[in-house]
């Protein structure tokens, strides 16, 4: 029998849920594997090398990759999928005829679970439905995880404006996606902004991730109106103080712990062949 050996690529990794959500993918197929964690410092760039090195070699069957080095991996890939291509970011490694393939699950993994929430939701914004021109979402950051976001709402029909406290970040990413509408602005602009405009925030930068659980990528004291949905890709702790301020507001809000399962299934599949259980692998890390 096969054994499957999995991994993650990130820095810092000690909170990372993917061992336990593919472990119980693993074991519901009553596969032979594991799933280890490699924490790569971002400058340690022959490591990130060698590490990758040996999914080619065959030691690795699988690598996922987390922040920060979802955009450094590419240039030790043989090929990108289109995805992965079109998003600028690699969360999933695998060997394809002998070739390393970077792919990307974030973007299908978000919309997913994403579109779970808005079919579900009471809120009015939907109109005719999802995917409708008039939605209009904004991006919190401009890294990897951004890109991917950006990627799925676009090709689902959401008018996008990014707002990042690197600018010549949020530019670079608004010239992968020249042939979209996609606003830029600065992240010191939010307190101007009329979120009236908006039906969707989503925060893809680390802030509120554990252990810095007081903090918030919003402003203090910034007013929403109650039908903007709030969905923070941070999953841990497992309510952030974004879902909560936003709930004592009103909002329909959402860790990106859904996500996460999602992406993870997907990359599991690529790897396997096998489509695992998503009740299961939500199971494996409720109460951790």
């Amino acid at each position: 029998m096969q054994t499957f050996k999995l991994g993650l690529i990130g820095y810092p990794l000690s909170h990372s849920l993917s061992p336990k959500i593919h472990t119980a993918a693993l074991k519901s197929f009553n596969l032979e594997g594991n799933y280890s964690l490699f924490p790569i410092n971002p400058d340690d760039k022959q490591g990130l090398k060698d590490l990758i090195n040996k999914v080619r070699t065959g030691e690795i069957h699988g690598l996922n990759v987390t922040i920060p080095h979802k955009q450094n991996v590419i240039e030790f890939m043989d090929e990108l999928t289109p995805t992965a291509k079109a998003i600028g970011a690699v969360n999933t490694i695998y060997l394809k005829d002998k070739k390393l393939i970077g792919d990307n699950t974030d973007a299908q993994g978000f919309l997913i679970d994403l579109n779970k929430f808005l079919i579900e939701s009471p809120s009015p914004f939907l109109g005719e439905g999802l995917g409708v021109r008039e939605n209009s979402a904004i991006i919190l950051g401009a890294g990897g995880s951004a890109r991917a976001v950006v990627y799925a709402l676009l090709n689902d029909g959401w008018k996008i404006t990014v707002a990042s406290r690197r600018l010549e970040q949020a530019e670079q990413l608004a010239n992968s996606f020249k042939n979209y509408e996609l606003r830029i602005t600065n992240y010191d602009n939010l307190p101007t902004f009329n979120f009236q405009t908006f039906q969707l925030i989503v925060n893809t930068t680390p802030l509120g991730m554990t252990p810095n659980v007081n903090e918030s990528p919003l402003p203090e004291n910034l007013s929403l109106p109650p039908n903007v949905f709030i969905y923070d890709l941070v999953y841990n702790p497992r309510e952030t103080k974004l879902v909560k301020d936003a709930k004592q507001n009103g909002n329909q809000a959402t860790t990106g712990l859904g996500m996460l399962i999602e992406q993870a299934a997907l990359a599991f599949e690529i790897w396997t062949g096998k489509n695992p259980p998503r009740e299961i692998l939500y199971n494996s890390v409720v109460g951790t």
